[in-house]
């Protein structure tokens, strides 16, 4: 069986949910506990809401901690098989037994003021799995939060590496979009350069063409002058001639 990572070892993701579960359900002890000091009816309406938003939330936690008792059991034969080590399958061990104790610690003091016609003080969400199932030996193993904080930071770093990843490859893009822009405009400078090379041959040679032009206009000028005063002169010899015969 191919070995499982931490984003896929459904063990840690339950072990996060048991571990915010719990984060929140030590405020509502907390609160049920004070409401219990002050109150002075068994049968106070808030005294009762603390009750049931606590036990409520314990049923949760049992039920997500028994799915991890029995991930520890299933591994704790063989944990090569799974991809762990000893020292996982303890720190597991250790998290399930510190958990419960707290757990049962929460459910005894709910016990104290529940009737004992209504099912001996347990409620919604059925026996907790015993926590002292998995004995573990003195200094074995590491304290569980700690282990767990050390697991979400490197869990973090990777993220963090990731979005890296992400905004290099991000500005790697941009970088090659910059440089096919440039490369781009270069071209249509080249372009333009061309463009004006060949309006100023055009140019020249309209130019030219004009200038030729002009000169053939004064060349036929000339010659229609020259051609009116010939047939002038001789209008003159004919009335001349005319004159001298007569």
């Amino acid at each position: 069986m191919m070995s499982l990572t931490h984003d896929e070892d459904p063990f840690l993701q339950v072990q996060r949910d048991v571990l915010s579960q719990l984060s929140s359900a030590r405020p509502l002890f907390t609160s049920y506990l004070r409401i219990r000091s002050l109150s002075t009816s068994a049968n106070s309406p808030e005294l009762a809401s603390a009750r049931a938003d606590l036990e409520s939330s314990l049923a949760s936690l049992a039920e997500d901690l028994a799915d991890l008792v029995e991930s520890v059991k299933a591994v704790e034969h063989n944990p090569a098989q799974y991809g762990l080590d000893a020292r996982e399958v303890v720190r597991r061990k250790r998290l399930v037994q510190e958990v419960g104790g707290e757990i049962e610690d929460m459910r005894e003091e709910l016990a104290k003021t529940v009737s004992q016609t209504a099912g001996g003080g347990r409620s919604g969400g059925g026996d907790l799995p015993d926590p002292s199932a998995f004995a573990i030996a003195d200094g074995e193993g590491e304290d569980y939060a700690a282990e767990f904080e050390q697991q979400q930071q490197i869990m973090m770093m990777r993220e963090q590496d990731q979005h890296l990843d992400g905004v290099f490859q991000t500005v790697d893009n941009l970088r090659r979009q910059a440089d096919d822009m440039g490369r781009e405009l270069e071209e249509q400078r080249e372009m333009l350069e061309v463009v004006d090379n060949l309006a100023d041959r055009v140019g020249g040679r309209l130019q030219t063409g004009v200038e030729k032009l002009r000169y053939v206009m004064r060349r036929n000028e000339d010659r229609l002058s020259s051609c009116c005063i010939g047939v002038l002169i001789i209008v003159l010899i004919v009335l001349l001639v005319l004159l001298l015969l007569l």
